[in-house]
């Protein structure tokens, strides 16, 4: 059973094989609209798009319609359409992105084939919205593994606040889950003062956004099991 705790934009769930049980969560409501509309609507949303453009007049007449005078599919199709051209995909302070290297972000000849493939792997998933605390305390058995990607710390644009007592929280709870936990972070002091005492393992990405060259970046993934508790491994 696979459970993940703060879905965002899912990458790893859409580029993993699927596990028997899966659920995914997310409290950004506008968000989780997305994926349900996606899993149950497929061929409405799209529709949506039908003789759109990737365009900044759009992009700001949209950032200026109100959600809820709209349809559920209609806001899932107001939000796909700003992500995807948006500068660095942020949640919120989101400005149109352009680049001179690179297409527009949203694909509108593939939108159907990209979105098919998302409605396949979405068809068997159960979409929550829920706070952290409450998806771990509704899922947590000794066979489930969390996946938990929450906000970065000192990071903005996640559309939520995320103060650092949620860290000292999330590693309070690891330390009493009946399952299995991984968390991914960004590197920073306090939050690995935070999870001191777990497995941590860093990684190093290569961070590219708008077509540019990039940026090295260190991130951590944090495990609810050592090697010593565990002799096996973390997983």
């Amino acid at each position: 059973m696979l459970r993940r705790g703060f879905a965002g934009g899912a990458a790893l769930y859409f580029m993993r094989p699927p596990a028997k049980v899966e659920v995914i969560n997310d409290i950004n409501g506008e968000l989780v609209n997305l994926y349900r509309v996606v899993q149950h609507h497929l061929e409405e949303f799209v529709r949506q798009f039908k003789w759109a453009l990737s365009s900044r007049q759009v992009f700001k007449w949209l950032q200026d319609t109100v959600p809820g005078t709209l349809t559920d599919i209609q806001r899932a199709a107001r939000f796909y359409y700003l992500q995807q051209n948006c500068f660095g995909g942020k949640l919120e302070g989101q400005s149109f992105g352009t680049a001179t290297t690179t297409p527009p972000g949203l694909n509108l000849l593939r939108l159907e084939e990209t979105l098919s493939a998302a409605h396949l792997r979405l068809s068997s998933t159960f979409v929550e919205r829920l706070d952290w605390k409450s998806c771990i305390d509704k899922y947590d058995r000794p066979h489930t593994l969390f996946y938990l990607d929450p906000p970065y710390w000192k990071t903005e644009g996640y559309g939520v606040p995320f103060p650092f007592a949620e860290y000292l929280e999330m590693a309070s709870r690891l330390r009493s889950l009946k399952g299995r936990a991984i968390v991914s972070l960004n590197d920073h002091p306090d939050i690995r003062r935070a999870f001191d005492g777990f497995y941590i393992k860093t990684v190093k990405i290569h961070y590219t956004v708008g077509g540019g060259k990039g940026a090295a970046r260190k991130e951590i993934v944090i495990y609810s099991l050592n090697e010593k508790e565990d002799p096996s491994g973390p997983f």
